[in-house]
């Protein structure tokens, strides 16, 4: 098989490769690795390559695989993930310059995890500092969407989306705290599931909000990210957050067909108006949305809208609480080191330092009133969609302060993304692409935002799977692809 072959496979079609002793883990990681080396340059979604490592890790794989110890779908499969997670013996940045020598003495549990399963780990991937959205220093490169470079990849888990799509790795891990996984997802094209908080372990994640922060998945496809969500989820006894609920198996659920709705009939799908009106979205993300939606119907899904109507100022709730949990969390370093964050960082700092405590209470209540407004949707409906994103990729500028208050408190509230009504309200989303925008607008993808039940990631993932069979978006490849 042509190495330029293998990256245009799924996990499954290496998996299964891999396991009948077609394809050798080492050959597939040195594909990878050489296509790392030719696009790194002009994507900037590593930060760190271990290739060492992963040819060692390789190695091992296929020793174990020719005795007959295949540990499954994963094994020998080469992964990456984003550089908030402790990694041992590998350096992990936050993408700060603070941290650019930290190297931790141990894994954090999803990387323990995945490595339990047989993973060869390439490298930590790039993001935005403190995978907050610093948006002034770029001290490992700037990541660029390998659609069109000229245009962002989104954030925070930039690396992450970039290279999935890209073809720098088989899939990945993110991380999601108001949407960063989502949010790169649909930019780049690919699909990036959030599970419920407390789904996965937190232990050895960098955090942000410690009631909000999840990692999960980004694929470049439905089944691949089943196969990669997986081994991350269960109980984890160093973080006592985590659940100890029934984990199912997610490729099950995996049929090509819409699952059943919970009363036993149709699936029902409601359809967040406050986050599909035309105010609200682009001309082309609500047609391309729209279409989507269509076909949702035709698959057999019963359609209705339904109201969320704090969803629009969910972007606001989230930050009051980004703002003021992340310079207590970084006390030390606020004090001490300022000036070595972002200055956009800085300012978040200084300004979350002031929020007054009235201000907060007043925000934990309206992120209640939020959670309940989507837990009664959700008791309505099995699922619930939206755009994932107000709009598509836009071109990369140099970044400015807002130049006014006006300015200032549109950013806030408003911005790109649809995304943080999900962690505020502790349920499960994922992102599946639906479409792409017309050359005016570089030609960008569009991702369609599918919210479930708290631990209800298999009724989600079973119904992406069954429109991304029916449509043709998840087989289309950037040109970089070419490269």
């Amino acid at each position: 098989m042509n190495k330029k072959d293998l990256h245009f496979l799924s996990v499954v079609e290496q998996g299964r490769l891999l396991r009948d002793r077609e394809l050798s883990p080492v050959e597939l990681t040195e594909a990878y690795l050489e296509r790392t080396e030719r696009l790194n340059s002009r994507l900037f979604a590593y930060i760190t390559v271990t290739a060492e490592r992963a040819l060692e890790q390789a190695r091992r794989a296929e020793e174990e695989i020719g005795r007959g110890e295949y540990r499954g779908p994963l094994h020998g499969i080469p992964i990456a993930v984003k550089d908030q997670m402790w990694t041992e013996g590998i350096r992990t940045t936050n993408a700060s310059v603070l941290l650019r020598d930290f190297v931790p003495e141990e894994d954090a549990t999803v990387i323990s995890r995945i490595k339990e399963a047989g993973v060869v780990l390439l490298g930590k991937l790039n993001m935005s500092e403190f995978a907050s959205g610093g948006r002034f220093m770029f001290p490992y490169g700037r990541t660029r969407n390998p659609w069109n470079t000229d245009y962002e990849p989104g954030s925070s888990s930039s690396g992450s989306g970039a290279a999935v799509a890209a073809g720098m790795c088989a899939t990945s891990l993110g991380e999601d705290t108001s949407g960063s996984i989502r949010h790169p997802s649909s930019w780049c094209g690919v699909v990036g599931l959030r599970p419920t908080w407390g789904r996965v372990s937190r232990y050895g994640l960098m955090p942000i909000i410690w009631s909000m922060d999840q990692a999960g998945p980004m694929s470049r496809s439905v089944e691949d990210a089943a196969i990669t969500l997986q081994p991350i989820c269960r109980h984890d006894p160093k973080d006592p957050n985590t659940a100890d609920v029934p984990v199912p198996d997610f490729r099950k659920a995996l049929t090509g067909s819409l699952p059943m709705g919970s009363s036993g009939e149709e699936l029902r799908v409601g359809v967040i108006r406050e986050l599909t009106e035309d105010e609200q979205v682009t001309p082309e993300v609500r047609r391309a949305f729209l279409r989507a939606v269509e076909m949702l119907v035709d698959l057999g899904a019963e359609v209705e809208e339904v109201s969320v109507p704090l969803a629009p100022w969910a972007r606001l709730i989230f930050y009051t609480h980004m703002y003021v949990e992340m310079p207590a969390r970084y006390k030390e370093w606020m004090d001490e080191r300022l000036t070595e964050f972002d200055y956009d960082q800085q300012v978040k700092f200084l300004t979350g330092s002031l929020v007054p405590g009235e201000l907060y209470v007043k925000v934990q209540r309206l992120r209640t009133m939020l959670r309940r407004q989507v837990h009664d949707a959700l008791g309505q409906f099995d699922v619930l969609t939206s755009p994932t994103m107000r709009v598509t990729a836009p071109r990369i500028r140099p970044n400015v302060m807002p130049a006014s208050k006006e300015d200032s408190a549109d950013l806030l509230v408003r911005g790109p993304d649809q995304t943080p009504t999900v962690p505020l309200s502790n349920v499960t989303a994922m992102n599946v692409p639906c479409g792409f925008a017309g050359p005016e607008a570089g030609g960008m993808p569009i991702g369609m935002q599918l919210i479930g039940r708290p631990f209800r990631e298999d009724v989600i993932l079973a119904t992406a799977h069954a429109y991304e069979q029916a449509t043709p978006w998840h087989r289309q490849r950037p040109e970089i692809f070419k490269a």
